[in-house]
């Protein structure tokens, strides 16, 4: 079994950054979903990005896998990492809040942890699962307020569930089949192949009874899904999974609704409000739990206090 690797500087300002990248998507979807079904908006995410992306591929002189063979890694991924999760969320929040969705999407690191350890990938440490618990009180703290959840939402709780699930497998397959893959080369082929897969999906499903072009707030909506929340975001999320694995990489969701809310309040001048900075504070602790600065510095203490 692997060592678990800790997050670095340089990657918690990573994961900080993708937190604010990956919270804006429940808010764009949220827009989008007014106008247009579900398997459409994942095929314009995914087509977009990689639309986004694949210029610089070229620019930056990176290869293209050269055989069906060295694209499984990629498709398998893109299933995992975008096609499922993406499709199941979406239709989640037809039926749940984006607040409720961003929430739920929390329990990824609690799927991932459970996964890797299943697959002999991480050690089942007692910090990692503790932390992840914590973390997970704490998105519900800093929510503050009960999740409104009347008859009818738990199909959309449960899609939201799956699609965790899935992110954690993805974490799984990245770290046991891209490692060594640049994080461009990574993000752009399982976006080239998730588009591929999404194509035939939405215009089987969907487009056969023909499409209303959607208004101005849906397409500011899917260029702000497309290229921050997904292409800029899959950069993001490589460099962090090659750098310090799975299990870290998807502690971002966790961060999610804690960057949201720290946004609004230095951004647009909004309060904070007791529950949220008790939230902020449990989801911090959970972090360095997670990380195992926690026990390591409280060994190095007993470790270096004098004998009496």
């Amino acid at each position: 079994m692997s060592a678990t690797m800790r997050l670095e500087r340089s990657e918690w300002l990573l994961l900080v950054l993708l937190s604010i990248l990956w919270g804006g998507s429940f808010f764009f979807v949220a827009v989008a979903v007014k106008d247009l079904p579900p398997f459409t908006i994942v095929f314009c995410r995914v087509a977009f990005a990689a639309a986004v992306l694949a210029p610089l591929m070229w620019i930056h002189r990176a290869t293209f896998p050269s055989g069906l063979g060295t694209w499984l890694p990629f498709v398998v991924m893109g299933a995992l990492n975008n096609v499922i999760p993406f499709s199941l969320v979406v239709f989640a929040q037809t039926q749940i809040s984006s607040g409720l969705a961003s929430v739920l999407n929390a329990t990824t690191p609690l799927f991932t942890v459970l996964v890797m350890a299943a697959f002999n990938e991480e050690a089942l440490n007692l910090h990692r699962i503790l932390g992840a618990i914590m973390g997970l009180l704490g998105v519900f703290i800093l929510r503050g307020q009960a999740l409104d959840v009347p008859t009818g939402q738990t199909s959309g709780i449960l899609l939201c569930l799956g699609a965790a699930l899935s992110y954690g497998f993805a974490g799984l397959w990245g770290r046991r089949k891209l490692t060594g893959v640049p994080p461009l080369t990574s993000a752009t082929c399982q976006l080239i192949c998730s588009s591929t897969i999404m194509l035939p999906v939405a215009g089987i499903m969907e487009w056969s009874s023909g499409l209303s072009m959607p208004g101005p707030a849906t397409c500011i909506s899917l260029i702000g899904y497309a290229v921050l929340s997904t292409a800029l975001a899959y950069v993001v999320f490589f460099q962090i999974l090659v750098r310090s694995g799975a299990t870290n990489v998807m502690f971002v969701t966790l961060l999610v609704p804690l960057t949201a809310i720290s946004l609004g309040h230095y951004v647009l001048g909004e309060s904070l409000k007791g529950h949220e900075v008790l939230g902020a504070l449990v989801i911090g602790s959970a972090l360095l739990t997670i990380n195992g600065r926690v026990s390591a510095r409280s060994k190095s203490i007993r470790k270096s206090k004098p004998i009496t």
